[in-house]
Parts: C-alpha cells; structure tokens; sequence
C-alpha cells in the first residue's frame, strides 16, 4: 500500500515539472532540438535566427553570439543563413554516460537592444556501444563430485548505451554440461547463473572452455563475448592404471647388477595428490629371491643378484603402484622376464666303457671306447661338435645325439706305433664357441706277426780242417719284432756238409784265372817252399786264425788248430786272410769230409765248430 501511495506521487510531481517547464519556454522563447551523438561535422540542427525571430540582417550588427557552458565547440550558427550545425563530434555516453536524458544548453545573446535566449540541444542515443563484460575471461573451479543442477553465479556484461539499445540477452555456446539461467531484479539487472546438466568426470574432461555472448537491442544489434574457463577439480575416484596388463622382456642371463630391465609406468586420472604414485613389488616367482629391484618412484627396475638361465628360465614380477589419496587407490600389471641363455657353460666330455688294449690285428669298426659329451646351454651354445687329434687310425661315429663311439678306422701295428694318446675335442656352437677335451691312450696288444729275422739272410765262413770237437767257429742271432713271449726265439740248425780245401789252392786257382804265367810262378814258388827241409827258424808250429771276409761282414774262429804252415822264409805264419765272399757251390756236399759241429751257446748265438 504504502509503495503504491509513493509511485503515485512521483507521478505528479513529473506532470507538475512538466507543465512549469513548458511555461517556462513560452514566456521565455526557449527553443528545443535534437540532433543524434555521433553526427557528422555541419549536420542540420536547426534555423536557430529565424526561431527566435531575427532578421539575418541584423546578425551581425547586433552582434549575435552563442555561449555554452564547455561545450561551445560542438555545436555552431551560420551569421550567413542562421542555421546551428554540428561542429565536431558529439559522443552522447561521455556528455551524459548512461543518464536517460541528455541535452546541450545554448545561451544566445544579441546587443542593441541586450536579448537573451536560451536554446536545449537534445543528443538522441544510437547504438554505437557494444555490451563489455568486465573481464576479458571468467574463471571457475568446479569439484567433479557436484551434483547435477548445482548453480554457479556469472559476472554479466553492460552496455553504455540506453533503452533498447541497452537491453542485453545472453546466450551459451553448445555444451553437454552446463545451460545458462538468467533472471531480473529489482533493478532490472540481470543475474546470470550456470546450471550443471549432468555429473561432471575430470578424468574425462579436465578443463571446460565455453563462450559467453551478449546481444543488445540496437539495430543493427551489437554483441559482445567472455570466455568461461571452468576447471575440473579432481576427487580420487580413479585407480591407478598401467600401459599395459603384462609386460615381457629378455635379459641375458650373464647381465651384471645394477642391468636396466625395463621402466614401468603407471597413470592416474586424478590430479595432485590423488595422481602422485608409488611403486612396490608385491612378488617374484619362481623362489621369491630379490634377483630385481624396483625403483618406488619412477617405476625402473633394475638387476639386483645372479642370473642363470640353466636355474630358472622365466620370473613373474608383480609390480603394485599406489596413489597418494584419502584413501589411497592402486593398480597392478605383471612382469615377464624371459632369461635368455648365454654361452657360459663348457662342454663336457665323458670317456666310458674303454676296451683296452686293442690287439694289433683287431679289425676296423672295432669299438674302442664310448664317448659322451654334454652342455648345460641351450641352442646353439648347447649344440656340440666333437672332434678326433691328431690324425690316427681312429674315428668317432655318433651313435645318438651327443654319444659317440671311438672306433678302429684302419690296421695296427704294434710294431710300428704300440701305442696312441687321442684327444676328443669338444666345440660348442656359441659365439665365442667354448671347448673342453679329454684325452685317451689306446695301447696296442702284441699278435704274433712276425717271425724271427737274422741281421742278414746268408753267412759264408771259412773254417780250417780238423778242428777239435767244442771249437767256437762263428756266433749268428736273430731277432722278432714281436713282444713277450712272441719274441723268445730258439734257435735250431740244418745240417749242410761244406768241402773245406787248403787256401793255398784256392789262391792259386784265382791267380789261375788271372795269368797263367803267373799261375806257374806260383805253383813253382810253392813245390820249393814246400819241399824245402824244415829249420827251426822258418817252418814251425803256429796257431793259424781264420778270417773270412764276405759281403755283409767278418767273422773270426776262435777253436785254432796247431799245424805247420810255411811261407818259403822267415817265421811260420800264425794267420792267413781269404777273400773269397763264398764257397763254391758243391762243396759243402762232398763225402770224406769233416762236418762242423754245432752249438748253442748261452747268449743265445749259434756257434760253429
């Protein structure tokens, strides 16, 4: 009630200045005119001299001025034609700003007689003023956990202008989130509010950026814009999360400590502490030893004991990473490291089942010995080649993968070679290849094959006549290539009657055969040596010793037998050397003559008597 006794009373108030007004301007000759801000310099505003009842004639005499109070340069009169027209630029919101009314107040003042007018200018408004929001963006944070139409208050824009040109409306660039609600009050000002649509996910959607526009009223209509910058503020509803479920890696088994393996990363959708991660290992299988060491803040591990591909050849690691919220959230993924095989292992080189001594006439592919090798790699480090040094009359044959057998590959002869040390090679296929060997030492049996040899085939001696039974004539051995008992030799003698004849013939024979007069020489020279008398100082007993002289050697008889033997002068002759290498044929085979007689004697030599 007492609101609308109020707004009746300003009502009349406004009718009462009105009307005062307007009796004002009649009694005075007060004149009104518009002109619109913005106009152009010498813009029409109006016949100011003919308005006021003036004769353009007496402008200038009576000396016809215009004064406004800081503002007389905007509009001006022609003293010519006593048109007012726009002088400069009048910009309606710097006279008035957003004031409803506004208006220019000219004083004009002639002389001869003094007259004093005054004349209202009113500035119209255009639309020349965009709404202008007061800041550039707007910046809003907005917990991801806010319940659907939740609302969130909005700074709007403002216009310079008036009336409809001042009217603004707002609208929201396209968003599945937010819509935009606006309403008046009092003041006729609008408040603008943002409304959530639909539960907000900073996992999804961290940052929102959405466009605010304002349109007036003008026409043509102006508009003007802001950016809204809302941020997601992160709640920990997110758990941690690998690249990956299962990651798979391979390390050499020789890898020393400390080896990079592999660097493990792990992501959470929430931010700041709710984001901040740690890492642990929760295990290691197979043996749970600590063969790795993670790093618990940038999810690195690393080599941290022994490993050896021939112990364990896989390793399931699984690794925990845990966020820092209230309450904390974690992830896991599983590591597989495959240990790979390193040549690290020797081969080894096994001798079984040896079948010695091999006997000389063993046949070829006789088994000798059983062989086999063995490495703990695997592949190619594993895969083993052997091989038989130095070269010998052996071979291995593999029998079944790494087994082989050494087996005879020619013919023996104990004689020449009784016995051999072998070396197995073993060589590996890594890179660089590893060896191992094994040494084997075939001795060769004896057989009995080979008869007993005499240092040469034939022997000739000469023995003198009548030797007394036991006399030593000649010693002659054999030898067998063989061993033990293969090599006892015993010895037996073939009777063969042999001529034995004066070796004055046979000397006399030869020189026969050379000369014939010096054949007769000779027989004569020997019939006076011979029938000469004996004298004690030319003929006696002496102790001829026979040597003979053959092809392959000298023999000497040690039985002598005392007879006389003549030389024609000086003293008896004790020796007589004969050089004729062998007897001549038949001789041995003639009847009246002495046999030899045979013995053995203790060093195993034959004896001639």
């Amino acid at each position: 009630m007492l609101s609308s006794q109020k707004g009746e009373l300003g009502i009349r108030r406004l009718l009462l200045s009105l009307l005062l007004l307007a009796a004002w301007e009649a009694g005075s000759g007060q004149v009104h005119y518009s002109v619109p801000e913005e106009a152009k310099h010498g813009t029409f505003v109006g016949r100011i001299a003919q308005d006021l009842g003036l004769e353009l004639a007496e402008l200038v005499p009576r000396l016809f001025r215009v004064a406004s109070k800081g503002r007389g340069d905007l509009l001006e009169v022609n003293l010519q034609n006593g048109i007012l027209f726009v002088n400069s630029r009048i910009d309606r919101e710097e006279l008035c700003g957003r004031s409803a009314g506004c208006s220019i107040h000219l004083e004009v003042i002639v002389d001869k007689p003094l007259q004093v007018f005054h004349v209202e200018v009113e500035v119209k408004d255009i639309n020349d003023n965009a709404p202008v929001f007061p800041l550039r963006e707007q910046r809003l944070q907005i917990f991801e956990s806010k319940q659907p139409d939740s609302r969130f208050p909005l700074e709007g824009a403002s216009d310079m202008d008036i009336g409809e040109n001042a009217l603004l409306t707002y609208r929201l660039s396209q968003n599945e989130y937010f819509s935009l609600e606006s309403s008046t009050s009092s003041k006729r000002n609008k408040r603008l509010s943002l409304v959530l649509k639909k539960s907000l996910d900073r996992e999804k959607s961290s940052e929102l950026n959405l466009l605010l526009t304002a349109t007036d009223g003008g026409k043509p209509e102006l508009t003007g814009t802001v950016q809204l910058l809302i941020r997601i503020l992160d709640v920990n509803d997110n758990d941690p999360e690998f690249e990956q479920s299962e990651y798979k890696v391979r390390l050499l088994e020789n890898a020393a400590k400390d080896t990079f393996v592999i660097q493990l990363n792990a992501t959470d959708r929430d931010e700041g502490v709710n984001g901040d991660l740690t890492y642990t290992l929760k295990s290691i299988k197979p043996n749970g030893r600590p063969l790795f060491i993670l790093d618990e803040n940038n999810g690195e591990v690393r080599v941290n004991g022994i490993l050896d591909y021939e112990e364990n050849k896989f390793y399931e690691i699984e690794v925990q990473a845990t966020d820092k919220g209230n309450p904390p959230m974690a992830g896991h993924c599983i590591l597989w490291v495959e240990i790979l095989d390193a040549n690290d292992n020797a081969p080894e080189v096994t001798v079984t089942s040896l079948s010695l001594p091999v006997r000389e006439d063993a046949q070829p592919s006789t088994v000798i010995a059983l062989i086999s090798v063995s490495d703990s790699d695997s592949g190619v480090n594993g895969e083993v080649t052997c091989i038989l040094t130095p070269h010998t009359p052996f071979k291995l044959v593999s029998t079944y993968k790494n087994y082989y057998s050494l087996v005879l590959d020619g013919a023996l002869d104990r004689e020449s070679v009784p016995a051999y040390d072998l070396v197995v090679m073993a060589r590996d296929g890594g890179a660089p290849a590893l060896s191992a060997s094994a040494s084997v030492s075939v001795e060769v049996a004896d057989v009995n094959d080979n008869a007993p040899a005499f240092a040469q085939p034939e022997y000739t001696v000469f023995v003198k006549e009548n030797n007394p039974p036991g006399c030593h004539i000649f010693t002659v051995s054999a030898q067998d290539a063989d061993a033990q008992e293969n090599a006892l030799v015993s010895y037996s003698l073939v009777e063969r009657r042999v001529a034995l004849v004066d070796v004055n013939v046979y000397l006399i024979v030869a020189i026969c055969a050379v000369s014939s007069l010096l054949v007769l020489t000779l027989l004569l020279y020997t019939a006076l040596r011979c029938s000469a008398p004996a004298a004690e100082g030319a003929c006696g007993p002496g102790k001829p010793r026979l040597v003979c002289s053959s092809a392959v050697g000298s023999w000497s008889c040690s039985q002598q037998r005392r007879q006389r033997m003549c030389s024609g002068e000086g003293p008896p002759k004790t020796d007589l050397m004969a050089f004729s290498p062998s007897l001549p044929p038949g001789l041995d085979r003639q009847e009246g003559e002495d046999r030899p007689e045979t013995g053995l004697n203790s060093s195993g030599q034959v004896s001639f008597v």
